[in-house]
């Protein structure tokens, strides 16, 4: 069955042949009605009819032409078309591959997120020459990079680690972390919020919850109470450099913090640089400071400061899962100052960070007196960290 266009075609071809024929005919009535017409003998010398004869003739004969000929016509074009495919094919698939590959509104405009993820899967097959290993990461990090509502960038932190000066007797030793957070980010969230909860279930609640809330966890035993300002508090937030006012909401087993960043910078769509600093208690006995990133992150930059602590040393465990090396550097012990920086150019993804884990003083030199005490006996004691289930912080 012929398509739409070329039934009008052939419409249009009979009615011009038709017309045609009918002038044709109407011409050579002319002609014979003036052969008895004396008194129009001026006109009679051109050849009506056999202008009219010729008229009619063609048109009829076209009609007939183009039915036995319209068939081989459509064979010869799909013929032609075939060899300009094959032909050109190359060069075609070629082009629209370029095209799609260094534009991506042209990608955008003709292809749907399904087709994009097909895409993509088999672009990592070819390369990996693995297609299930590819369609299985990329999937990963694709659901990693959609859920996450923002994207930080150069990231600064700063920690600095003193000691707990609350010296009542029933006090848990600790240690004061005071850190400040500064990031570039274009805002989708008009209110930053902050938890502190001692219920493991709440935790893993907050830490899904896509409303831009950091989330503290300090468990119950640990001897400091998650619900107090001693343990936890925001001392300061501001927006390119603009301070914004801090709102406390206190419970039985928590507390949340919330401030401001502003309708109209989420409106507008440009980058703001956040910053904020946090005081919190480390329960000193736990030997361990956890901090992660809560949104995809480009450059982090980590200074921590443990020079008014009785900490010996600190060991550095990132989790940062990327192609690029994260860089730790430690003061020298020539010089008074005790600090670590942790460096990372690149992404990193949420829910990776870095852990702090110390050892004191006082923990080093009860290790070697037990050392020498084996030692005496004809035994071994293996070197182990303190575990970090005695009190996690994780800043989400």
């Amino acid at each position: 069955m012929r398509d739409p266009l070329q039934r009008i075609h052939n419409f249009k071809l009979a009615l011009i042949a038709v017309s045609v024929s009918f002038v044709g005919f109407v011409l050579m009535v002319f002609a014979r009605w003036l052969d008895g017409q004396p008194l129009l003998a001026d006109i009679t010398f051109l050849p009506w009819g056999e202008v009219g004869g010729t008229l009619f003739t063609a048109g009829i004969l076209s009609i007939g032409i183009d039915y036995l000929l319209s068939k081989d016509d459509d064979e010869r074009a799909e013929e032609r078309m075939r060899r300009i495919l094959a032909t050109q094919a190359p060069a075609m698939k070629a082009a629209v591959i370029d095209g799609f590959a260094f534009n991506a509104e042209d990608l955008a405009g003709v292809a749907t997120p399904d087709m994009l993820d097909r895409i993509v899967r088999n672009s990592l097959a070819l390369r990996l020459h693995d297609a299930e290993f590819a369609r299985e990461i990329y999937d990963d990090v694709r659901d990693q990079a959609i859920t996450a509502t923002e994207r930080w960038h150069d990231v600064k932190i700063s920690i600095r680690l003193s000691m707990d000066r609350n010296t009542s007797e029933a006090s848990v030793p600790a240690y004061v972390a005071t850190i400040r957070w500064e990031y570039t980010v274009v805002p989708k969230h008009a209110v930053r919020r902050f938890a502190v909860v001692s219920d493991r279930a709440e935790y893993r609640d907050l830490m899904a919850d896509p409303e831009a809330t950091s989330t503290w966890y300090m468990r119950k035993d640990s001897g400091i109470d998650a619900g107090s300002t001693e343990a936890f508090e925001i001392v300061q937030f501001t927006v390119d450099g603009e301070h914004r006012a801090i709102r406390r909401s206190a419970r039985k087993q928590g507390q949340i913090y919330s401030a401001s960043i502003g309708k109209d910078a989420v409106d507008a769509g440009v980058p703001v640089t956040v910053s904020y600093t946090q005081r919190v208690r480390l329960f000193k006995h736990g030997h361990l400071l956890h901090l992660d990133m809560e949104q995809p992150t480009r450059n982090v930059d980590i200074d921590l400061d443990y020079s008014e602590t009785d900490i010996d040393y600190i060991n550095v465990l990132d989790f940062f899962v990327s192609s690029h090396k994260t860089r730790v550097e430690h003061m020298p012990p020539s010089v008074p100052e005790r600090s670590i920086s942790v460096s990372h150019d690149g992404w990193v993804f949420q829910r990776s960070g870095v852990a702090f884990v110390w050892v004191a003083t006082i923990d080093h030199e009860r290790r070697a007196s037990q050392q020498e005490t084996y030692a005496s006996r004809g035994l071994s004691l293996a070197s182990t960290a303190a575990s970090p289930r005695d009190h996690s912080s994780n800043l989400l």
